[in-house]
């Protein structure tokens, strides 16, 4: 596919999607572009994110670090003009939290109080070399059904470790990400994101971010209270299978 042609195809899903949450917002009562869009870029090439930049998106999320870090190096030669935010969305290792915190604008992910801590250093580092402007923001992810296998802090140790998190002197909490289980009821699912988001928020009200919803679930999260989408799928199409 030529370039011309592909930036067609994502011109067009990109209009699909922002109609699609804009529809969800007009249905839940919330203002039209009150949601944000984050475009998940994994296994995607570089060229395709510098059309997406073209086409006026700016928030990119990535959850493979050595794809990712290769990534932003090759956008920002592509465009070098250009100012993407990139978020960190996976899973991630604490060894792998110094090269994370260089060019991350968020991490979604974070889990765990070693995790906190990993990153913490890394950003505070980051810091003191000029690599960062300021404290790394971050969202703790949720586990919705407290299913250790998938990762995600249970609704019991939400407040425990979102109080470590705060204390962070390289880190700052600006919320919640969450994922519905693939075989839960996405409205039980994100009526129990918003339940915990409201815990948080009591207790930490800078903790406003709700980042839950993707391309088969979008409407759901955004009737339940999700600020930020993260979609794929929709938006880039059938991405091939990876097993960096």
């Amino acid at each position: 596919m030529g370039t011309a042609e592909r930036e067609r195809e994502l011109a067009a899903r990109l209009v699909a999607v922002r109609a699609r949450i804009d529809e969800a917002c007009v249905a839940a009562g919330r203002a039209p572009g009150s949601v944000g869009l984050l475009a998940v870029t994994k296994t995607i090439p570089a060229a395709d994110v510098a059309l997406l930049l073209d086409l006026g998106l700016d928030t990119f999320g990535e959850n493979r670090v050595q794809e990712a870090g290769v990534k932003v190096a090759e956008v920002a030669e592509l465009r070098p003009g250009a100012k993407p935010k990139w978020f960190f969305i996976g899973g991630l290792q604490r060894n792998k939290a110094k090269a994370v915190a260089r060019w991350a604008d968020r991490v979604e992910s974070v889990d765990s109080v070693r995790l906190a801590d990993a990153l913490d250093d890394a950003a505070q580092r980051a810091q003191d070399t000029g690599e960062r402007l300021a404290p790394l923001p971050v969202l703790l992810q949720y586990s919705v059904d407290g299913d250790p296998r998938r990762g995600g802090v249970p609704r019991t140790d939400l407040l425990r470790v979102a109080e470590h998190v705060a204390g962070c002197a390289g880190l700052r909490l600006d919320g919640l990400m969450a994922v519905a289980p693939l075989e839960s009821d996405p409205d039980s699912a994100f009526a129990e994101v918003a339940k915990a988001a409201e815990e948080l928020r009591a207790a930490y009200p800078q903790a406003t971010t709700i980042s839950a919803g993707m391309s088969n679930d979008l409407e759901v999260a955004i009737r339940h209270g999700s600020d930020v989408v993260r979609v794929g799928t929709a938006l880039v199409g059938e991405r091939p299978l990876t097993s960096r």
